[in-house]
């Protein structure tokens, strides 16, 4: 019992002697100026530590430094940018005796953090580069102290209690995230060392939850900063979220090379909802705007599932005024001069509003507010489509122009599933090229000009038997008033052709023309893009025996041409056979073969003269 007495004794003695000799012999304030100076030099800024640095003993031996900041630029709000309640850096013993500092781990407590944008655009990261005229010689600043430190290593780091927020005074918002922890494992220079973060936010319109792990390593020179198996793990939930609530996760890799101003990403996995993704990413900030080139690959993205659901209780006036109001504004694309854009995309399938493509292979290119779509090719409905397009957002309203074309596609499984028109049937091949000014959607169809032309083979048109119609109008024509039989109401054709001509928002088409064995249809009209309404004036003759429709030996029509046609809208087109002008055409025709048949007469009864 003694024994353990005295060695708890001289152990106690010990502790003493270590804190008296750390608090006589070793005063961490002599380095104090050095942290000041360092901080000047990095940043540009006054890093302000109000109360002296002192030792903890309890539970470790450790520096503490409280009531610490960093300064705003002049002129800014607030005066400081960071501020720090609490930072307390626990120091391995042995080394101290040489004058040098380990620190085991650094804990900071209570940080704040100042983000604030001005409206002429200034940043509280401006002049953070610090003053790079002024080269202190190193007989200079070592003479500030007469201490200098031999060495310095960090075992770990932990951030608690930390907010970070965010003013913009152009917009008048502020944000405020707060960052529950932020952890650094072993710290040494050319080494990784494991890092974790959790914050979690909550916006006026969302809230955010976000945590992520991996290693991130500092190389040597401090010119270069890698972050390896990078998992990151997101959570978004509000209102204007599409179900209210989407999780994002990714794997990445990441390098940044600060000498070359370039960083580096590996996108390993990314999935949102049910999308996945992988690519690459690169960016360089150096210049007066970043360039950013990258290339993704997409599995299969079904966009319809982020749309809000159709049957969803909502406020039907708010939501059309709201509409309305916005509607009247061009969208802001200022963005897009912010940064230049390089981007290759591939994706195996994308579904929107219910329209399926498939095999996408897009280029894209953004450079000085103009954005250039290259390519973009995909299957659509066992055909190919091909667009290339611009959109010019250096004036306040944008001005775009597109090439279109679409071939070998199945249409009447195409205008189902992105229009529900069941109209038309067949392949079609269609090219269109068009220009335009203003993104507002009522401006655009009155706006764009286009011109282009179509052709759909081995067809039908449905909603109408133009055939029967016939027969219809040849029975009656005989006295056979009965009703008309209840068909199939289609109208197959082996080509319809024609050209288009789009102006103040009204498609144009002056040669229609429809073929098959049976029929033609021909002639003009024009389709109202901005109203939906259909206006043609066409003319159907029978080319060959009706028998093919289903009809009898009726051929009395046979060369007749009957005025057809086209009103109604989009989704519920009208047909009509002009029945009156049908009869006098009949008229016309009898009338012509009874004075044939006079004229042959007469000459016969006149010897042929």
């Amino acid at each position: 019992m003694k024994i353990l007495k005295w060695l708890f004794v001289v152990f106690f003695i010990l502790i003493i002697s270590l804190a008296a000799y750390l608090t006589l012999v070793f005063d961490p304030n002599d380095f104090k100026p050095q942290l000041v100076d360092a901080v000047k030099d990095n940043t540009g800024r006054d890093l302000v530590v109000a109360d002296k640095l002192s030792w903890t003993f309890f539970p470790s031996i450790g520096i503490r430094l409280s009531n610490v900041s960093l300064s705003n630029p002049s002129g800014f709000d607030m005066a400081s940018m960071l501020e720090v309640n609490e930072i307390i850096a626990e120091v391995a013993l042995m080394p101290l005796f040489s004058k040098q500092v380990e620190i085991a781990q650094l804990n900071v407590d209570g940080l704040t953090v100042n983000m604030e944008t001005r409206i002429n655009g200034q940043t509280s990261f401006d002049g953070l580069e610090g003053s790079k005229s002024v080269d202190k010689p190193a007989a200079e600043s070592s003479s500030k102290s007469g201490n200098s430190l031999a060495g310095l290593n960090i075992g770990g780091v932990a951030i608690t209690n930390t907010k970070i927020r965010m003013l913009d005074e152009k917009t008048g918002t502020e944000q405020l995230f707060i960052l529950e922890k932020l952890t650094l494992g072993r710290f040494t220079l050319g080494e990784f060392a494991s890092l974790e973060y959790q914050f979690n936010a909550e916006l006026p319109d969302m809230s955010l939850s976000s945590h992520g792990e991996g290693m991130v390593k500092v190389d040597a020179a401090m010119q270069a900063i890698e972050l390896k198996d990078l998992k990151i793990r997101n959570s978004v939930a509000g209102e204007g979220i599409p179900n209210k609530k989407l999780d994002i996760n990714l794997l990445t890799q990441v390098s940044v090379a600060l000498d070359k101003k370039r960083l580096k990403l590996s996108l390993e996995e990314f999935t949102a909802d049910q999308i996945q993704a992988k690519g690459k990413i690169s960016v360089a900030y150096g210049g007066k705007v970043p360039n950013i080139d990258g290339q993704l690959s997409f599995g299969e993205i079904d966009l319809d599932k982020f749309m809000p659901s159709s049957d969803a209780p909502s406020d039907d006036d708010g939501k059309e005024q709201e509409s309305t109001s916005t509607s009247t504004q061009e969208p802001d694309l200022s963005a897009l001069k912010l940064v230049n854009l390089k981007l290759d995309v591939t994706a195996e399938s994308i579904k929107v509003a219910n329209m399926l493509t498939s095999n996408w292979v897009m280029n894209l290119a953004l450079k000085d507010g103009v954005l250039n779509l290259s390519k973009l090719n995909a299957d659509l409905y066992k055909g190919k489509l091909s667009v290339k397009a611009q959109v010019d957002a250096r004036k306040s309203v944008p001005s775009y122009n597109f090439e279109e074309s679409v071939e070998k596609v199945q249409i009447r499984e195409l205008l189902k599933d992105a229009a529900d028109i069941d109209l038309l049937a067949g392949t079609a091949n269609f090219t269109v090229k068009g220009k335009g000014r203003s993104l507002i959607t009522a401006k655009m169809k009155k706006n764009l000009a286009a011109k282009g032309k179509f052709e759909v083979l081995d067809g039908a048109l449905y909603g109408v038997n133009i055939p029967q119609m016939l027969r219809d109008a040849q029975a009656k024509l005989s006295g056979d008033l009965s009703s008309t039989t209840n068909v199939e109401k289609k109208t197959d054709f082996t080509s319809l052709t024609g050209s288009f001509n789009l102006v103040n928002g009204i498609a144009s088409n002056p040669d229609l023309l429809m073929s098959s064995p049976l029929i033609r249809l021909s002639g003009a009209g024009t389709a109202n893009i901005v109203t939906e309404d259909l206006d043609y004036s066409l003319i159907t003759s029978v080319v060959g025996s009706l028998e093919g429709q289903g009809g009898g030996e009726r051929e009395a029509l046979h060369g007749v041409e009957i005025p057809f046609a086209i009103s109604g809208t989009f989704s519920e087109p009208k047909f009509a056979l002009d029945t009156d002008a049908l009869f006098d055409a009949k008229l016309k025709q009898e009338t012509e073969k009874v004075k044939d048949k006079i004229k042959d007469s007469l000459f016969k009864k006149l010897g042929g003269f």
